[in-house]
């Protein structure tokens, strides 16, 4: 889980890298191919929009406090 400031910024990065990653081998591999799969791809991204999530959630609770 994302811990501090710096963490959620490069999980951000990683994030932006991996839908950079999937857009290009979707647009280089429309079919199914072997190797890395597309939706392994989108399960990673997906992860990372959950550690965002709530990573985002606890420092407005935070904030409100």
């Amino acid at each position: 889980m994302i811990s501090s400031s710096q963490e959620y910024e490069a999980v951000q990065e990683e994030l932006g890298h991996l839908e950079e990653w999937l857009s290009r081998l979707q647009r280089e591999h429309p079919a199914p191919t072997q190797g890395l799969s597309k939706a392994g791809i989108r399960k990673m991204i997906a992860r990372l929009h959950e550690e965002l999530a709530f990573y985002e959630g606890s420092q407005e609770v935070k904030s409100v406090k």
